[in-house]
């Protein structure tokens, strides 16, 4: 009853509407939606945190580089926060690497795809120079610029560059991709990468994603069986 006359026409209004507030505030449903929400929050919150102290120590009072290797490859996230965003799929597009490489200076200058990227129309993988490869043009081209010098500088202490992937496929994916049969069938490396021409470090052009691959290969009229790409 939205009125008592005993009470009056605004008290028993204003009964009946804090009568509702206290259902949806303290009902089961709404106590189950906000306890979620309460630990949803608070896993946010820690991912948030686990990011910021992670950048706080990435570098030492001395400046040195929060890119450094330990020798030992490991798929082991390095933070929290990135293995939270990993397994959400949320990558950067323009990912920071410890080299501002430019692939539009390199090819203007005459190399291809594969001078660097051995065996990328041989196998799976497109293969990433290591430094002493990077070293063995820079040890005379352009040694005074900042950028070469931390790739001396990495050489010296016996270290990989650790660059920052740009593309992957979460396990939890179980995709088997090949680059070699690719290449072979004639796919120019800018439909996945984009123009490589106009990009320093690599960007993520593409969203490669199951959709992107099936139209495609549907327009090739190659197969789409489940087995082609997933294991």
């Amino acid at each position: 009853m939205l009125y008592n006359a005993a009470e009056g026409p605004i008290v028993s209004v204003a009964r009946q509407i804090s009568c509702c507030r206290r259902n949806f505030l303290y009902g089961s449903d709404w106590m189950a939606w906000r306890k979620w929400l309460l630990v949803s929050l608070a896993a946010c919150s820690v991912c948030v945190l686990a990011e910021i102290v992670s950048r706080s120590q990435a570098a030492s009072p001395s400046g040195s580089s929060q890119y450094t290797s330990s020798g030992v490859f490991t798929t082991a996230h390095p933070t929290a926060a990135s293995a939270f965003k990993d397994f959400l799929d949320m990558h950067p597009e323009h990912p920071v690497q410890p080299i501002a490489y430019t692939h539009a200076v390199h090819l203007a200058n005459g190399l291809q795809c594969t001078t660097c990227h051995v065996g990328v129309d041989k196998g799976p993988e497109a293969q990433i120079p290591n430094v002493t490869f990077c070293m063995t043009c820079h040890m005379a081209i352009d040694t005074n610029n900042p950028e070469i010098k931390k790739i001396a500088a990495y050489q010296s202490r016996g270290e990989d560059i650790p660059w920052v992937r740009v593309y992957n496929y979460s396990p939890s994916a179980h995709v088997r991709f090949n680059h070699a049969p690719h290449i072979r069938a004639g796919v120019d490396c800018a439909t996945c990468h984009g123009d490589m021409t106009k990009q320093t470090t690599a960007e993520r052009k593409v969203n490669l994603n199951m959709g992107f691959c099936v139209e495609c290969h549907k327009q090739k009229r190659v197969s789409i069986d489940c087995a082609t790409c997933h294991y």
